[in-house]
């Protein structure tokens, strides 16, 4: 633990330049004492390291050293595929991992690059979740990713649809961040499926190796599922005409479903009407929800099938002018 920590100041002070025993305390989540002595201990063992008195001081390599000892280790290499998700990496316990990892390539890379690196952090940054929403904070999902990681079996008391609970025993396959959303898939019975990792309830790790299918490809499965699930979600098609402005609103709307009808129905011929109205087919959830995605239209969208779509919407305007009227 301490030779890693020894490594990280050396690292720090060849990235950094000059750093206070305060800013390395702070860095290393130890105390300045703490610092102290691995400066001590630096300078014992031959690295060229001093301090400069006064306000401005601090401790600094002597110019032109650089150490050639940033030898990734296994968790640090796996963690450089969250490179750009920090808070990701912090939600599978690999934070502290991905911070070493980040600062061994930095010290790794000629000065020019490592200038270079640093300006792109500066100037770029990746949020992942979508407006109003957070990445969930779930107290199982350090759990699951060590099973991924270790290809252990595992138990799960699961929360489905409609809040019915059951138990599987998976072998996870891998995790798939979505929109600050965690979801495992995993082979139950030989059957691969997804989770969502905040449905699950309970959590064992069983303890029980098992081989990874040679054939599973993660991206690929995702894919697949996304599609399927998305046919689910919206088993209907309504054929409906669309303003100009609805046009334009179709993509916020309704997400990717819409912006994908919108295009393929441009793509396949459909021309506005004198006025600029669009006729097309938009795919549609079943029910209520139905009824509230197309009334954000207001006025800028007219169902015209199926019927019971179109009376059902009409009696909510109805309804709506009543409240209002």
């Amino acid at each position: 633990m301490r030779a890693s920590r020894l490594l990280t100041v050396l690292l720090l002070l060849q990235n950094r330049g000059r750093m206070t025993a305060e800013e390395l305390a702070a860095e290393l989540e130890v105390s300045v004492r703490t610092v102290y002595r691995d400066i001590e201990a630096l300078s014992a063992s031959g690295v060229p390291v001093y301090a400069d008195r006064g306000r401005a001081g601090g401790y600094q390599l002597v110019d032109g050293y650089r150490t050639r000892l940033t030898g990734l280790t296994e968790e640090e290499a796996q963690s450089l595929s969250l490179a750009g998700l920090p808070a990701a990496a912090a939600e599978l316990g690999l934070g502290t991992v991905l911070a070493a990892a980040q600062l061994k390539l930095s010290a790794a890379l000629p000065k020019e690059l490592r200038s270079r690196a640093g300006r792109v952090a500066e100037r770029f940054y990746l949020d992942v979740p979508g407006w109003h929403r957070g990445i969930e904070s779930l107290p199982v999902l350090s759990a699951v990713a060590d099973a991924v990681w270790s290809s252990h079996r595992i138990r799960i008391r699961y929360e489905r649809w409609g809040q019915r609970e059951v138990e599987r025993v998976l072998e996870p396959l891998g995790l798939i961040l979505k929109a600050g959303n965690w979801y495992l898939a995993g082979r139950c019975e030989g059957t691969d499926r997804t989770y969502r990792i905040s449905r699950i309830l309970e959590l064992t790790d069983l303890g029980e190796g098992f081989e990874r299918p040679a054939d599973f490809d993660l991206p690929r499965y995702w894919q697949e599922w996304s599609e399927q699930f998305e046919r689910r979600m919206y088993p209907r098609l309504a054929t409906v005409r669309l303003s100009p402005r609805a046009q334009g609103l179709l993509p916020f709307y309704a997400g990717s479903v819409g912006a994908r009808a919108l295009r393929e129905a441009l793509d396949g011929g459909a021309v506005a009407d004198e006025e600029g109205w669009l006729t097309m087919r938009l795919p549609v959830e079943p029910g209520e929800p139905a009824i509230g995605e197309l009334l954000r239209f207001g006025p800028h969208l007219e169902v015209l099938e199926p019927a019971d779509l179109r009376a059902r919407l009409a009696e909510a305007i109805r309804e709506m002018d009543a409240t209002y009227g």
